[in-house]
Formats: structure tokens, C-alpha cells, sequence
């Protein structure tokens, strides 16, 4: 599906609002759809339950990785125009265009409280230190707040999982027909954030494709330092075998797709974003295999 999108995307099938609007119908109907429907299908309340403590350790993981990218970007001169970019981008990653359709595809629905899981961690992350880091970069005031981070953190995504999990924990039980509605518009989520990766290579073009030093310690941050401390945080831990390989695998997700956006809006280096958008992307393909190999 992603090499489709890639194809159709090199035809000229698609333009910027066409992928604008797939983006807006994953993330604003379709996920938020999938979201209700898995978790109020699939999952007991006990089971949620004891799932969402789990939430510690991804925290833990994100946090060490945080403080390595500080470390990293003195020892290795990061540049200082785009450094909070570099180590926003080091210790988050993009757990729902990219790992949501990817755990589903190799693990099954099984996996996806496991990945929610993850993103209600990473997002969180994202909009408040994440983006404060980005803030730095640019060329205005330093501002937080706490309304905005808010705001984006409960993204449509989140409110979905979290309406399943009142429903569920309420034990209400949704009519025939509206569960019926959810199923098909929430089935749009894997084709759709398959061809939106695909778009998005296409989109962006081997060309801007550049190994610099830079470059190089957010591709071995993302894909080799970020799933290593999770391995190594998970190994002394009785979780659920799938549990654990789906962590591992959301920790190894390429860069976020909003960090580009966030850097442009704040005035930082939104092309060195984009760059790496891309590059973590395209190694997603060659890496995930391997690592599924050797968790496996």
C-alpha cells in the first residue's frame, strides 16, 4: 500500500489539499472511528485497566532519551540554529501515521491498546517539551502554554481511545448501526495512513536525502539508541510478550510529521525537519524488518 501511494503520488494523482485532506480524514474521522470501535470490541475493562500504568514506561524511556540528546547535541557541536529541533526529534517519534498501521499490520488489533498506549506518552511529550524545544530554535519569544499543549495533546486520536474506555468502563453498549458505521469509517485507517506515507516520500523527494553529522545522530538515536533503552527498561519487566514488542517497535518509529509544521510556525530550521522526516521514513522500511527479526 505505501509503494501504491508512492506510484500514484509519482503520477500526479495526488496534490498538497489531496494529502492535506487525507491527513484531516485519518486523523479528525477515521482513527478517532477505529479508536471506539477496537476498544469497545475488543477489550475489558479490567484489561484497560491494567494496561494504562503501563504508560510508565515509555515515559521513562522518552525521558532518558531526552537527556542523552542534550548530552549528544554539546558533545557532537550540534548546530545551535537547530539544536532544540535536534533533540526534539531524537527522543520522539511518529506512533500513529507511521506505528499505528505498522503494529496493526504485523501484530493485529490486538496491538493497538499497546500502541495508544505509547502515543498518549509520546504526544504529550511532543506538545510540551518537545515543542518548547522547538521554540528555542526560532527567531520569537520563548512562550508556553499550557491551553495549546492541552489543546493538541487531546487530539481527536486520544478523545477517541478515551471515549472508548468511559464506554467500556461504563459497560454501555453502542447500537448495531452505529457500531456498524464505526467499523467501515474506522477500516479507512490502515489504506489511507499507508498511501499518506507513501504520498509523503513521493512528496518529499530522494534528493533532499543528506547523511551530515547532524543527520547521522538523529538516524542513530531514532533507530538504534531509542529501541535499545527500551529493550534494556522492558527486560526486567513481566509485561505481556506483545506488550513489549510493541513498545519496542513504536520506540523505533521515524520522526514525527508534525515537527516540520511546529519548526515553520516558530520561525526554526523547518527544511532540516523536513530532511529528516524523510530520511527516517525511508529507513523505516529497511530497519523495522530487522528489528522485528531480532525482538522476535
Amino acid at each position: 500500500m505505501v509503494l501504491l501511494g508512492y506510484a500514484l503520488a509519482e503520477k500526479g494523482w495526488f496534490d498538497d489539499k489531496s494529502s492535506h485532506l487525507i491527513a484531516r480524514l485519518v486523523t479528525q474521522v477515521a482513527l478517532p472511528c477505529y479508536m471506539v470501535h477496537t476498544i469497545t470490541e475488543r477489550f475489558t475493562a479490567q484489561e484497560l485497566l491494567r494496561m494504562i500504568p503501563n504508560l510508565r514506561f515509555p515515559a521513562v524511556s522518552m525521558l532518558l532519551l531526552l537527556a542523552l540528546a542534550m548530552v549528544i547535541a554539546q558533545l557532537f557541536a550540534v548546530d545551535k540554529s537547530h539544536r532544540g529541533l535536534f533533540v526534539s526529534m531524537f527522543f520522539n517519534s511518529n506512533t500513529v501515521f507511521v506505528g499505528l498501521p505498522i503494529n496493526q499490520a504485523i501484530f493485529g488489533d490486538e496491538s493497538i491498546p499497546y500502541v495508544l498506549i505509547y502515543y498518549m506518552c509520546n504526544t504529550t511529550f511532543f506538545w510540551t517539551i518537545g515543542t518548547y524545544l522547538i521554540q528555542r530554535d526560532g527567531n520569537q519569544t520563548v512562550q508556553f502554554s499550557i491551553k495549546d499543549s492541552i489543546t493538541k495533546i487531546f487530539s481527536p486520536p486520544l478523545l477517541g481511545f478515551l471515549l472508548g474506555l468511559l464506554l467500556v468502563l461504563l459497560n454501555i453498549k453502542l447500537p448495531g448501526f452505529l457500531v456498524s458505521d464505526l467499523t467501515y469509517l474506522g477500516n479507512l485507517t490502515i489504506p489511507l495512513s499507508m498511501l499518506f506515507i507513501g504520498l509523503s516520500v513521493s512528496k518529499a523527494g530522494f534528493s533532499q536525502m543528506r547523511f551530515q553529522k547532524d543527520n547521522l545522530l538523529i538516524l542513530l538515536g531514532r533507530f538504534v539508541i531509542s529501541p535499545l533503552f527500551m529493550v534494556l527498561i522492558l527486560s526486567v519487566t513481566d509485561l505481556p510478550d506483545l506488550m513489549k514488542k510493541v513498545f519496542i517497535l513504536q520506540s523505533a518509529m521515524p520522526v514525527m510529521t508534525n515537527a516540520p509544521v511546529v519548526a515553520k510556525l516558530y520561525g526554526a530550521d523547518s527544511d532540516y525537519a523536513a530532511v529528516m522526516v524523510t530520511e527516517t521514513t525511508l529507513f523505516t522500511v529497511v530497519v523495522i524488518p530487522l528489528l522485528m527479526t531480532i525482538v522476535s
